[in-house]
């Protein structure tokens, strides 16, 4: 009787009458509780999504522009290039780190609760989004005042970043989740892993490499790819389709990988937590 409760949906389960309906109504509650949860208590609420990132490039401006001449580490207006990676990356790293704590932090609720365990990975990849959403005026208002609109590519760049990013996203918090309920270094490896991809992701600064071979082991890295096409939207001149593609490829697999991991490792999850 136990097994049965605790199993993952099956895909006659999924396929009932209003259960995708119940699936996205619960999903949307527990993101409004976490945002609820994060900031009704704050006397600066939702602005703090804006102010964090707004804080960070103005020490990453400050730094660049005004004691270390960033030259041709990145396009003019640099603070405009800056954020249009910076807070994507805001979005991914934070989402990354979460899922080390998505089983841990609320054992109790996700074994007593009788709906699909991937919801509880979802919801912080949501909440996170809407914050990223938030945070979008700043951006907007520095591209303003430094008269650097986006392009119209932007139509097409944007919605591309966002499923390609939010495809990446999932996989590896289907892979970390579960694993960090059986190995909690997992926690520390994570940070220490998202601050070496940091400035191994072109966030602060961007290049190219001539070398054929550097340029595709380069662009392994899913990160490039997803953070190229967001910078597009301003700078459409920095943005190389090869890295896009690898990171398409990339993050596909890693999905397959996180679903078939999550799926196979939920049972001993409840178990263990």
């Amino acid at each position: 009787m136990t097994a049965a409760v605790t199993a993952p949906r099956t895909v006659r389960e999924s396929r009932r009458p209003g259960y995708w309906t119940r699936y996205r109504h619960a999903l949307w509650l527990l993101t409004t509780r976490d945002l609820k949860v994060r900031y009704t208590t704050s006397a600066l609420g939702y602005l703090w999504s804006i102010i964090d990132p707004l804080l960070m490039a103005g020490i990453y401006w400050f730094v660049f522009t005004l004691i270390i001449p960033h030259g041709k580490a990145g396009q003019e207006p640099y603070i405009v290039f800056l954020l249009s990676a910076l807070l994507p990356w805001t979005w991914f790293s934070g989402n990354v780190s979460d899922a080390t704590k998505a089983f841990r932090s609320e054992a109790k609720l996700i074994r007593s609760v009788k709906i699909p365990r991937s919801i509880w990975i979802l919801r912080q990849i949501a909440s996170k989004g809407i914050e990223f959403l938030i945070s979008l005026p700043v951006i907007a208002f520095f591209a303003l005042i430094t008269q650097k609109a986006p392009v119209l590519e932007a139509l097409v760049y944007l919605p591309l970043a966002l499923i390609l990013q939010i495809t990446l996203t999932v996989g590896i918090n289907l892979i970390i989740a579960p694993a960090s309920v059986f190995l909690r270094d997992l926690e520390r490896v994570v940070k220490l892993v998202t601050r070496l991809l940091f400035y191994g992701a072109p966030v602060i600064y961007s290049f190219r490499l001539g070398n054929p071979t550097l340029h595709f082991l380069y662009g392994l890295d899913p990160v490039v790819g997803f953070l190229e096409l967001y910078r597009a939207c301003f700078f459409p001149e920095v943005l190389d389709w090869v890295y896009v593609l690898e990171a398409a490829i990339v993050s596909l697999i890693l999905l397959a990988v996180g679903t078939v991991v999550f799926r196979r490792s939920v049972p001993r999850v409840l178990k263990e937590i």
